[in-house]
């Protein structure tokens, strides 16, 4: 339980790092980006898996690369259910947005790991 909850906040912060980069990713509060991190973490349980099953043959034909857009539409669903956390560009904010919550979710989870 205690691993799901610093998880949930490093995605938070995350949220935060990437609210910051010029990319069209805007979070208004920490507890905005507790609220997203929360929504995207329900949805990619919940949603993802349906959207991979019934896009399996794109997956396969594009070597995997549209897993990124189900990624982005993840994303962008989380951007539109969490009021204070907008994409300004639309899609192109979203498929960044994605890439850059992995890489830095990544590498926090990383440096947090080798610390404890």
């Amino acid at each position: 339980m205690v691993e799901i909850l610093i998880t949930w906040f490093v995605t938070a912060l995350s949220f935060l790092i990437i609210s910051k980069l010029p990319i069209g990713v805007e979070i208004d509060s920490f507890s905005k980006a507790l609220m997203s991190a929360a929504v995207v973490g329900i949805l990619n349980a919940l949603l993802l898996p349906i959207l991979t099953f019934f896009s399996f043959p794109l997956i396969i034909l594009t070597i995997g690369l549209f897993l990124f857009v189900l990624n982005s539409m993840i994303f962008g669903i989380a951007a539109y259910l969490v009021n204070g956390f907008r994409l300004r560009y639309g899609f192109w904010s979203a498929l960044i947005g994605s890439i850059a919550l992995a890489v830095i979710n990544s590498a926090l989870l990383r440096v947090l790991a080798a610390i404890i």
